[in-house]
């Protein structure tokens, strides 16, 4: 560890990077629809239709998450339910395995 002076690693110069060069091109798409030779008309149609087209990705995204999740949550229940079954039975095992160990004892016992 070194101790004074402080240097930054690459990875956050690469981060910071791509993380303008993102913003620029947005800022530079957008410039080039709105100076773009089309009538305002035209713009915003075509404006709509590319934030419609945006609103059905997320929104089918969000189905598929919704979907992934549900799936999820029954084999959660799955599993749980084989885990609950699975411990009553052992529950059950066990207590006839004291029982059957503890029954000479117990004859032994009401014999005395």
């Amino acid at each position: 560890m070194r101790i004074g002076s402080y240097e930054s690693s690459e990875s956050s110069n690469v981060g910071t990077a791509v993380t303008f060069l993102l913003i620029g091109l947005g800022a530079g798409a957008l410039a080039g629809l709105l100076l773009a030779p089309k009538s305002g008309k035209l713009l915003r149609r075509d404006l709509k239709r590319g934030y419609d087209d945006a609103v059905d990705t997320v929104g089918d995204w969000a189905d598929e998450a919704k979907d992934r999740v549900r799936e999820a949550g029954d084999k959660v229940r799955d599993v749980a339910s084989r885990s609950a079954d699975l411990a009553a039975d052992l529950g059950n095992d066990l207590r006839d395995a004291v029982r059957e160990k503890a029954e000479p004892l117990r004859r032994a016992i009401n014999r005395s």
